[in-house]
């Protein structure tokens, strides 16, 4: 059985920079690097990938904590943990497509840049909740599962009980014991890495412009319902689905939808500011 442990890296009086905010730092240089790459590869100028970071981060971090603390009340909007992948989605897409228009850049060409960036910088991004001990699954006795004993919150039994009153603790476990869960982080890591694959294969496939952030949607959407089933989380809605899993079937959907509208055709303009002092073009 694996231990791991949160990370600290540096401390300075009472500030921490943590292995999460290494990792997330990380995961948007990923996908700023990925953009680059597919910005160059079709002659586009390529200083709109300071743009999708920008946007990027700072609607991503406001979505995240925005989405936690309307999940968890007011009080914990101060809170150093709090970061909703869902709510990061959001609100970086919105601050995203703001800067779009800001530059007349149509959103189906951003949306189809950012496809297989996002999948690669959320399997990065997963690696900090690993590394500081959260997002983690239901008790496991496989083999592979992984004890947090200091996560957030710990896997001893105790504290698992009161904070996820619905996940089943084995009869008689000491509640001071040590628990082994689903290492479920792992499970999305290697799920949107393959995901990820899959969309930079696709993206030079003729289509219409745009259709691969539907897919992008459709697979985001299945790995994180599938994943739902394996977390230890007590957010039931309907009693059924997690929140989670309610809003994956509505990205699936949405997915499927922007799949069929735009898929027709081939490209569209990208936009007088974006196709201004393109770059030479790549190969694929």
């Amino acid at each position: 059985m694996t231990i791991a442990y949160p990370l600290n890296i540096l401390k300075i009086g009472s500030f921490e920079i943590t292995g999460f905010g290494v990792v997330m730092m990380l995961a948007f240089l990923t996908g700023a690097w990925i953009a680059d790459r597919e910005v160059r590869r079709l002659g586009f100028a390529p200083d709109y990938v300071h743009d999708i970071l920008l946007g990027a981060v700072l609607g991503g971090v406001i979505g995240a904590k925005l989405w936690f603390v309307a999940l968890h009340g007011p009080e914990s909007l101060f809170e150093r943990a709090g970061l909703v992948w869902y709510g990061g989605f959001v609100g970086g897409t919105i601050g995203v497509i703001l800067n779009g228009w800001r530059r007349g850049v149509p959103v189906r060409w951003t949306a189809h840049i950012m496809a297989p960036v996002l999948a690669a910088a959320y399997a990065v991004g997963r690696v900090g909740c690993y590394v500081v001990g959260d997002d983690y699954g239901k008790p496991t006795d496989a083999w592979f599962g992984v004890a947090f004993p200091q996560g957030i919150p710990r896997t001893v039994a105790g504290v698992m009980q009161r904070e996820f009153p619905g996940v089943t603790i084995p009869a008689g476990t000491d509640p001071s014991a040590v628990l082994a869960v689903h290492p479920t982080q792992l499970y999305e890591i290697t799920i949107m890495l393959v995901a990820f694959a899959v969309l930079w294969s696709w993206r030079t496939r003729p289509r219409g412009t745009g259709w691969l952030f539907g897919a992008y949607l459709m697979m985001a959407g299945a790995e994180r319902f599938v994943v739902e089933f394996f977390r230890a989380k007590d957010d039931r809605l309907l009693g059924t689905m997690t929140i989670a899993q309610a809003t994956s079937v509505g990205l699936i959907i949405t997915g499927a939808v922007l799949i069929a509208l735009w898929s027709k055709g081939g490209p569209i303009s990208a936009g007088s500011w974006l196709e201004r002092k393109g770059a030479t073009p790549r190969p694929a």
